[in-house]
């Protein structure tokens, strides 16, 4: 058999479904050999493009997502979304060729160390120069990928290793590891210190968006009348229409929900990592006391310190406090009022139409053309902020942001990987024009594909988010404006619907005609930004709002 059959057969007992990627010379074996597999290889248009679909497929499945590319530019441009699921969380195979490694006759043509340039922004890289080593190479890269805390790792396979003749060998099994529980001792000290606290608050992260977690944490704040808020890369895992969520930090600011953390003494944090979001937002004078809740340990922080940690299965550690706590309630009339008052500030009043739109009519479109358990895919700009900050998340993953790397670029790819996991919801793509246009050329790979998909384009025709930056940092608007294509016809070229929200419009009306329309559609929106000077200010519940006087 060939080196590179060997590698696929690996894949195959991983459960690959599906490998994202570019080929190029020095990967033509393996591609081959994926031709006579039953994964199925999705060539995207540029490898950044694949490496952030394989990151999302691993965030919403738990089992790493598959990319591959050439050496040299190839590998350099997947580097990008290799450290998005590094930073995010995501377990993910980076799969890199180069070339001969016994007899290289183009010299330094496109040669670079790419497992040297893999190594800072994975949890291993590694060159497979003995065929011998391959099935413990995928093996252990899987496995580790996958582990806590999940990531990226990296294989780079010579096109002389990977087209060699071996002598046949057999992949090594994938088992399925459970995560240990938590130290009893751990978990009874943390109980404790929430019965003897007057108003704790829970905090809701990344690492805690998963299913079972959703389930154990629902059940552990009815059970004790805690409240609970998330953070952007958490929405969804307390849904935001039950009667204890707190909704999400949206901005990096004070923002009303911070209210919360501010009246509490013991902050209980599930699957956070300080990458996401700052705690010197809401530790500012470093004083709260903190409970960390984590598959791992902490990482060291100026404003995170736990006063203790529990390290284990997030949800058995809730199901198992759970059962320590079950003769203690909190009282929940001053956090509800909280909470009433910013679901009616920031949810319920419908805001007032104009045109170009606002974040904040879009948002609200937008969730009325959404089901409860639809997804909306967010790139990276200033929208982003208005979706965390007002959109009601209902279950966990629904909402997929990246606020740990924050790269433009990945709101569509992102979409893409979420439509084929979840073939029977409604995906939305939320994209700048200027993330946009960094990988819009895979729209030709959702309409090969035959996805539907809706892309939403909010279209200030500039760098919207690096504008209120510059603006609020004293600077004058320079440098921030570019040039876009009519989108309606962009779209049409590659064989997609194009459609222009006009003056008059309903914007959720536009996108249910979307979704109706069928395949890939993209909807040219224009936004109105004036509105963002709103997130340069602090924002507090009135303390008479919390006392019930007012």
């Amino acid at each position: 058999m060939k080196a590179s059959d060997l590698f696929v057969r690996c894949l195959e007992e991983e459960g690959v479904e599906y490998v994202f990627g570019v080929p190029g010379e020095e990967n033509l074996d393996l591609v081959e050999s994926l031709r006579e597999s039953r994964i199925k290889l999705v060539v995207t248009r540029h490898e950044q493009h694949a490496a952030f679909m394989a990151a999302t497929y691993g965030r919403l499945t738990g089992r790493a997502g598959v990319c591959l590319s050439t050496l040299g530019p190839g590998a350099t441009n997947l580097l990008t979304g290799v450290a998005y699921a590094q930073l995010g969380g995501m377990p993910l195979l980076a799969i890199t060729g180069q070339k001969a490694i016994r007899d290289n006759r183009q010299g330094k043509f496109q040669l670079i160390d790419v497992v040297d340039t893999f190594q800072p922004v994975t949890k291993w890289a590694y060159s497979v120069t003995d065929s011998g080593v391959i099935p413990r190479c995928v093996r252990h890269a899987f496995k580790l990928a996958e582990s806590e805390r999940p990531g990226a790792v990296h294989l780079e396979l010579p096109e002389d290793v990977a087209g060699e003749d071996i002598v046949p060998s057999v992949p090594q099994k994938r088992i399925m590891l459970r995560r240990p529980n938590a130290d009893d001792q751990a978990t009874q000290q943390a109980a404790d210190m929430i019965r003897a606290a007057e108003q704790p608050i829970i905090i809701y992260s990344a690492g805690a968006n998963r299913k079972r977690i959703t389930e154990q944490l629902e059940a552990f704040v009815e059970a004790t009348g805690l409240f609970a808020i998330g953070t952007q890369m958490g929405k969804g895992v307390l849904a935001d229409d039950h009667p204890q969520s707190l909704f999400c930090m949206g901005i990096h600011k004070h923002d009303y929900v911070h209210s919360a953390i501010d009246e509490a003494d013991l902050v209980i944090t599930l699957g956070y990592d300080v990458v996401e979001y700052p705690p010197a937002v809401w530790n500012a004078d470093k004083s709260k006391t903190i409970v960390h809740i984590d598959f791992v340990t902490a990482d060291p922080d100026e404003y995170y310190s736990p006063a203790h940690e529990v390290i284990g299965d997030i949800s058995n550690t809730l199901k198992n406090l759970r059962a320590r706590l079950q003769d203690k309630t909190f009282d929940r009339a001053r956090f509800g009022r909280l909470r009433d008052y910013v679901n009616a500030t920031l949810h319920e009043n419908e805001a007032e139409y104009s045109y170009p739109l606002t974040p904040q009519r879009i948002v609200q479109q937008v969730r009325k053309a959404m089901g409860r358990f639809d997804v909306i895919s967010l790139d990276n700009g200033i929208y982003k902020i208005w979706f965390a900050r007002m959109y009601p998340a209902f279950g966990h993953n629904t909402v997929l942001l990246d606020n740990a790397l924050a790269s433009m670029g990945a709101g569509l790819p992102a979409a893409m990987a979420a439509k084929i996991v979840h073939a029977d919801r409604r995906v939305l793509a939320i994209c700048g024009d200027g993330g946009f246009m960094m990988n819009s050329q895979d729209m030709e790979t959702a309409v090969r594909l035959g996805l539907d998909l809706v892309i939403l384009l909010v279209r200030d025709d500039g760098y919207g988010f690096i504008r209120w930056k510059q603006s609020g940092a004293g600077f004058p608007d320079f440098g921030m404006s570019f040039g876009n294509p009519d989108f309606v016809a962009y779209a049409q070229a590659y064989g997609a619907t194009g459609l222009r929200v006009e003056e008059g419009d309903r914007l959720a009306d536009v996108l249910e005609q979307a979704y109706a329309q069928g395949g890939v559609v993209l909807v040219d929106c224009p936004i109105d930004y004036s509105v963002n000077q709103d997130l340069d200010h602090d924002h507090h519940v009135p303390a008479a709002v919390l006392d019930g006087t007012g």
